[in-house]
C-alpha cells in the first residue's frame, strides 16, 4: 500500500486516476466548444460565398423598382424570370456558349492527355537526371502569365494567330506543371505489383499507362478535368489579348456587351452571368466526392 501511494505521488498531477476522472467532464466541454467553434468558422467561410452568388440570382429576377432598394428584399416579389429571354435576345449568347465550350473541349482534351503522359513517364521510370527535371518543371509554377504574356503574343502574331481560337488551346498540349505534379503524385500511389502483373500478361507501356493508369486515376483525372474546366469557362485575360471578333468571343468576354455607353442593364447581365456560373456548378456538385478523394489520396507518397 506505501508503494501504491509513493507511485501515485510521483506521477504527473493530470495523470492521477482521482485528477483525470474530474478533468474528464472538462476536456469534453473543451472539445465540443472547439468542435462547435469549428463548425460556426466553416459555415461563416460558406456564407461569404453564398452570398455574392445569392445576389447574382436574385438580382436576375428583380424589378428594377426593387433594384436599388435599400435594405434589399432577401426573398423578390414579384419574380421577373423574362429577364434571362431578353439576356438571350440582347446578345448572341447561344454562340458565345458554343466558343466556350469549343474552346473548353479542346483545353480539356489538351491537359488530360499531355499531362497524364507526363505523369506517368515521372512516375513509373527512375533515370538519371529525372529528379532534376521534375524540379525544373515545378520551378515553372514560380513564373507568372504576365512574364510569358507579351512575348506569346509575338510569336503568335508572327505567325498569324491573333483573331484565331489556336492561341487558346494549343498550350493545353504541351502539359500544365501543377497538374503534373498532381497527377504524379497520385500515379506513385498505384502499387508496382499491377504493373509487374501486366507485363506479365504481355502488356506493352502504353498498355499499362492505358488499360492500368488511367482507370485507377479516376479521382485524379476528375480532379484535374474540374480544375481546368473552370479555368478554362472563366478565362478572361488570354481572350480579351486575342480575340477581336464578335462572333468568337467566348462567354467571359460576351458579358462586356451588356455594359451600355451610360447605364448597365443589371438584370440581364446577372441573368447571363447565372447561365455562365451555372455550367462549373454542376460539375462541382455532381462530381465533388471525386474531386475530394484526388485531392486527399495526391499527398500519401513523394
Amino acid at each position: 500500500m506505501e508503494a501504491d501511494k509513493s507511485v501515485k505521488a510521483n506521477l504527473p498531477l493530470s495523470t492521477r486516476p482521482e485528477v483525470a476522472t474530474k478533468l474528464l467532464p472538462y476536456h469534453r466541454t473543451l472539445k465540443l466548444a472547439a468542435r462547435i467553434a469549428l463548425n460556426m468558422g466553416v459555415y461563416a467561410g460558406a456564407l461569404l460565398f453564398i452570398v455574392p452568388f445569392y445576389w447574382m440570382v436574385t438580382t436576375s429576377v428583380k424589378t428594377s423598382a426593387q433594384l436599388f432598394v435599400f435594405p434589399p428584399a432577401l426573398i423578390p416579389n414579384p419574380v421577373e424570370l423574362h429577364h434571362y429571354a431578353q439576356a438571350l435576345e440582347t446578345v448572341p449568347l447561344a454562340r458565345y456558349f458554343a466558343n466556350t465550350v469549343y474552346l473548353t473541349g479542346l483545353n480539356l482534351a489538351g491537359t488530360l492527355i499531355s499531362c497524364t503522359l507526363v505523369a506517368f513517364a515521372f512516375a513509373r521510370y527512375e533515370v538519371p537526371g529525372s529528379r532534376l527535371w521534375f524540379g525544373l518543371l515545378l520551378a515553372t509554377m514560380m513564373l507568372p502569365y504576365h512574364v510569358t504574356m507579351i512575348p506569346l503574343f509575338v510569336a503568335y502574331s508572327k505567325v498569324g494567330w491573333t483573331n484565331t481560337f489556336r492561341p487558346l488551346w494549343i498550350e493545353a498540349f504541351f502539359g500544365n506543371a501543377f497538374y503534373i505534379f498532381l497527377l504524379r503524385q497520385f500515379f506513385r500511389t498505384i502499387p508496382n505489383e499491377l504493373f509487374d502483373a501486366g507485363k506479365i500478361d504481355g502488356c506493352s507501356e502504353f498498355d499499362l499507362y492505358q488499360r492500368i493508369m488511367l482507370p485507377l486515376a479516376k479521382p485524379a483525372l476528375i480532379t484535374v478535368t474540374i480544375f481546368q474546366f473552370q479555368h478554362t469557362w472563366n478565362e478572361f485575360l488570354r481572350p480579351l489579348i486575342y480575340i477581336n471578333k464578335q462572333s468568337m468571343k467566348p462567354l467571359s468576354l460576351g458579358l462586356q456587351d451588356f455594359y451600355a455607353a451610360y447605364s448597365v442593364e443589371w438584370q440581364q447581365l446577372m441573368a447571363a452571368s447565372t447561365l455562365m456560373v451555372l455550367p462549373v456548378v454542376l460539375l462541382f456538385f455532381f462530381l465533388q466526392r471525386y474531386f475530394i478523394e484526388g485531392i486527399a489520396l495526391t499527398g500519401l507518397k513523394g
